[in-house]
């Protein structure tokens, strides 16, 4: 095993954009040679399976662990230093995350004896979110051995573990914890400074447009309560899903274009093929017209170079 790991997680429903986003992480670097770049699919994971329909806590709320979320592979984040042998270097990132920049220079910065390097979640109404955005870290896996994954997963269940500040990093020591900077996790902003664009918003998705939306919102509000009140009863009267609509076109069309413009290379090179693409449309993980809009992609531009001509 090789001293440095980059893991994409995902599940069945996310499994088109964790390979276009290993395809960008290997496109985009000049040192394939120096690190491996694994998928950690949930339903690789036993634990998971075993769970399905159980109660689990989820920011003080006991709801069904359903494995056909779109974001069921959460937990898998937790995973590279067991995977790693509690050695070396990881970078893990969902699957929703695309590398413009070269991921070698976040494997090798200098973490100043960090455990764990990452961003926070957003800004509030000008307040720093105490959530960190655990979707891309950087890990010193030797400072990691507590972490392990099924027990700590079987604990929602047992309900001694919450997921929600299992997820924020809220259970880890705050000193362990470093800050990189945000361009590493761009929250659906691509600029000339990006260096991994993350499609945050669920809704609009690029990969996604027209489809029935399949994620579970949050049910806590703690600024209007009312609102957790309305969601719950509407997911009892109505489903998981139930009156939620469907996925959105992304308002910056270049997203959509760098998206797109990856699935297209990954196609010509056979790493996806066009009958997976038709099969995955077909179970509505991936738009529909999916096809129609390659079509219309321009091609990026070639790799060492960034791939669409941004305004600074």
């Amino acid at each position: 095993m090789k001293e440095y790991g980059v893991f994409i997680q995902t599940n069945h429903k996310q499994l088109v954009g964790a390979v276009v986003a290993k395809y960008a992480l290997q496109r985009n670097s000049q040192h394939n040679d120096r690190f491996d770049v694994q998928l950690m699919d949930s339903r690789d994971y036993p634990f998971f399976a075993a769970r399905e329909g159980q109660l689990y806590l989820r920011d003080g709320v006991k709801r069904p662990w359903l494995n056909d979320d779109l974001q069921s592979f959460t937990p898998t984040r937790f995973l590279p230093p067991e995977l790693m042998g509690y050695q070396g270097r990881a970078v893990v990132i969902d699957p929703d995350i695309f590398a413009i920049a070269d991921i070698w220079e976040l494997l090798t910065r200098d973490m100043q004896g960090k455990a764990i390097m990452c961003r926070r979640r957003h800004l509030t109404k000008g307040v720093v979110d105490r959530c960190f955005a655990s979707s891309v870290m950087l890990l010193d896996c030797a400072k990691l051995t507590h972490w392990k994954v099924e027990e700590a997963f079987n604990e929602m269940f047992e309900f001694r573990r919450d997921y929600m500040p299992w997820i924020c990093l809220k259970m880890e020591e705050r000193d362990t914890i470093g800050l990189f900077e945000p361009e590493w996790n761009d929250f659906d902003k691509l600029t000339t400074n990006t260096k991994m664009l993350h499609a945050t918003r669920r809704r609009t998705q690029p990969w996604k447009a027209g489809l029935p939306i399949d994620w579970r919102p949050a049910e806590r509000f703690r600024l209007f309560p009312p609102v957790a009140w309305l969601m719950r009863a509407r997911r009892h009267l109505f489903g998981e899903y139930g009156l939620l609509g469907n996925y959105k076109e992304h308002p910056d069309t270049n997203q959509t274009r760098l998206f797109f413009g990856l699935l297209k290379e990954c196609l010509e090179k056979g790493i996806i093929s066009e009958e997976m693409l038709r099969e995955e449309m077909r179970q509505n993980h991936v738009r529909h017209d999916a096809l129609q809009v390659l079509e219309k992609t321009p091609d990026l531009n070639p790799p060492g170079n960034p791939p669409l001509n941004l305004a600074a």
